[in-house]
């Protein structure tokens, strides 16, 4: 077998971004090109981008793939390159990739499994192709073969498994890949991004080397394409059950090209991070992927200096941070389409000056240690920094709400109501805030609140986006600590020395979150089986009282708040901004996991955890 070089590419694209979309992945081909590469796969859905939901369905839009395609053809002389798009046969929709081989179309391979689990809903959009099938399809007058297809390039026999088809087991195509005995197996993707996932693909990766005695070489998206999900634009290449070649994740590069000689040694191999550190990178990279696709002008935040709202801000500080480090100053500055500028020798703080602008909202409830946490933080960061009290508008709303019902709120008897009218108090002046800016408004809700529903609608869920709705609020007080020491970040020493807390009550009354619901790691662990793993609550406490020291009683009743809190906030969860795929898996009914908004509330099941 020839020793030749072969390159994967990942793209940052943007649906109905044609131009845009044409224009990466000609840049992608020339660089590759100067890199003298003969073989570059670029990843599943290039040309339209993944997340164009149900203009898949259309007739017009697969149409305008195609015609891409046909702008593409001629561009690809001297190369062989392997591009993805939606192509439509009557009234079926396949996801597919178009291989060109010195500006000629030589067929197109279909994808044989749609991914159907988390976030993705393939089967919506897309039909499976058959094992062995192949057709004819007319192309710019010409036919082409469509289908389960290999090719050959100088003495080198290789075919594809498209992202889920390498997935699924025994029936992947990759064995029936083997049996036709190829050298090397392609997997363009668009998976989704969640921390510590590339340990998963890794061993995939390297096992698909080994069980297929071949080449297999890994391409993914890269970025926010369209606001939820994020890619990390991870590139793979294995041989013999062992990692040959690896880029680092989460790239804020529009394009990124990896060339590697198709031979049986080790290359460049970028290290594997750290949990905390991908999570970090791939908010930073979605936030300023967000604010440039949504032509918004930077982010306002109601910065309460407690742990949601500082982690949020730390994480536009990295925004701009790591953007510099990686685009360079002025390359940063023009991506963000954004009129920056920077008159200072502290560019950094600078720009988040620019970019993020913070208000520290108070009541009679709130106390010093929050200020301060929040305006040491601001001042940190170069953030812009308000502080306001809303009294008078709670003071307001109550007593409108006292002379109509005839009767003074106490709170003995008005608890929740006296909470919520002062996180909604806050709202209406931090849109107004963000309207002044033409600025998104950041939600700052965790995953962990809106399991059980500890988020006052119109009030802290209000946002354009919710940054870390996704991931789950004991890992934001570790992630927090970690990022004092590791993003040397000092403003945080305030805000870790802090008992998280909603300040909604008064302070003689001692609120803090954990009283009110329960500890967080244990509502993590609940979570986790039920949500993620869809457990009982019956199978949820069986397994608990084996790995938590807590008394069964009490085990019982953190689990029975859970799933009836669970059950009757799930019309807040609809009502969420958007947030970020971050994790193994999140609870936004959009992307992940869909629950009647009116049920019986696991009535029975909590019944028999009485009956243990």
């Amino acid at each position: 077998m020839a020793s030749i070089k072969i390159a994967g590419a990942t793209l940052n694209q943007t649906p109905l971004d044609w131009t845009g979309n044409l224009d990466r992945i000609k840049k992608a081909i020339e660089q590759a090109k100067a890199d003298e590469v003969e073989l570059l796969c670029l990843p599943e859905l290039a040309i339209t981008g993944y997340g164009a939901e149900d203009l898949f369905l259309s007739y017009w839009f697969p149409q305008r793939a195609l015609a891409q395609l046909e702008n593409l053809v001629p561009f690809c002389t001297g190369i062989t390159v392997a591009v993805g798009l939606p192509i439509r046969i009557e009234d079926k929709v396949y996801n597919t990739m178009a291989l060109i081989e010195n500006a000629e179309l030589k067929g197109i391979v279909a994808k044989q499994f749609m991914a159907i689990d988390g976030v993705h809903y393939e089967f919506r959009w897309f039909t499976p192709w058959l094992a062995h099938e192949i057709i004819s399809f007319a192309f710019m007058g010409q036919e082409v073969p469509f289908g389960d297809l290999t090719f050959h390039h100088k003495g080198i026999h290789y075919g594809f498994e498209i992202c889920e088809d390498a997935w699924r087991g025994k029936s992947r195509p990759g064995y029936r890949l083997c049996q036709r005995k190829v050298d090397l197996i392609f997997n363009p993707s668009a998976s989704h991004f969640a921390m510590k996932k590339t340990l998963e693909r890794k061993d995939l990766i390297e096992q698909s080397s080994l069980l297929f005695d071949c080449f297999y070489c890994y391409v993914n998206l890269l970025g926010n394409e369209a606001g939820r999900m994020i890619f990390d634009g991870e590139i793979l290449l294995a041989k013999n059950g062992e990692l040959l070649a690896r880029n680092q994740l989460l790239s804020f590069e529009d394009f990124q090209v990896r060339s590697f000689y198709l031979e049986n040694k080790k290359q460049e191999i970028a290290p594997i991070q750290p949990k905390e550190w991908e999570f970090a990178q791939a908010s930073a990279l979605a936030l300023f992927d967000y604010l440039r696709k949504s032509k918004s002008r930077g982010f306002v935040l109601s910065l309460s200096g407690g742990a949601d709202s500082s982690t949020i801000a730390i994480l536009v500080a990295e925004m701009v941070k790591r953007g510099i480090d990686e685009l360079g100053l002025d390359g940063f500055i023009s991506k963000s389409g954004i009129p920056l500028t920077v008159q200072s020798n502290q560019p950094e703080k600078e720009l988040v000056g620019q970019l993020l602008v913070t208000a520290y909202q108070g009541t009679r409830n709130s106390s010093f240690d929050t200020l301060h946490s929040a305006q040491t933080l601001a001042k940190s960061l170069g953030a812009k920094f308000y502080s306001w009290s809303i009294d008078e508008e709670v003071d307001s709303y109550t007593e409108k709400i006292e002379k109509a019902i005839g009767r003074k709120l106490t709170w003995e008897q008005d608890d929740l109501t006296l909470q919520n009218i002062q996180a909604r108090s806050r709202s209406p002046i931090i849109w107004m805030l963000a309207n002044l800016n033409n600025a998104l408004l950041l939600s700052t809700s965790n995953r962990s609140e809106g399991d059980v529903g500890y988020a006052t609608m119109d009030g802290d869920t209000s946002g354009s986006i919710s940054p870390i709705a996704a991931v789950d609020k004991h890992f934001i007080l570790n992630w927090l600590l970690w990022a004092e020491k590791n993003l040397d970040r000092p403003g945080l020493a305030a805000v870790n020395a802090l008992t998280p807390t909603a300040e909604l009550r008064p302070i003689e009354r001692t609120q803090t979150d954990e009283k009110d619901l329960m500890p967080y790691p244990v509502i993590v662990e609940i979570e986790r089986l039920a949500i993620r793993d869809r457990r009982s609550p019956l199978d949820v406490f069986y397994l608990l009282r084996e790995e938590l020291p807590i008394d069964e009683e009490i085990l019982k009743g953190y689990i029975k708040k859970f799933f009836r809190l669970w059950s009757r906030n799930q019309w807040k969860r609809e009502r969420f901004a958007p947030s970020f795929h971050l994790d193994e898996f999140n609870i936004d009914p959009k992307t992940w996991y869909r629950f009647p908004i009116l049920s019986g509330g696991y009535q029975e099941e909590l019944e028999q955890l009485d009956q243990i």
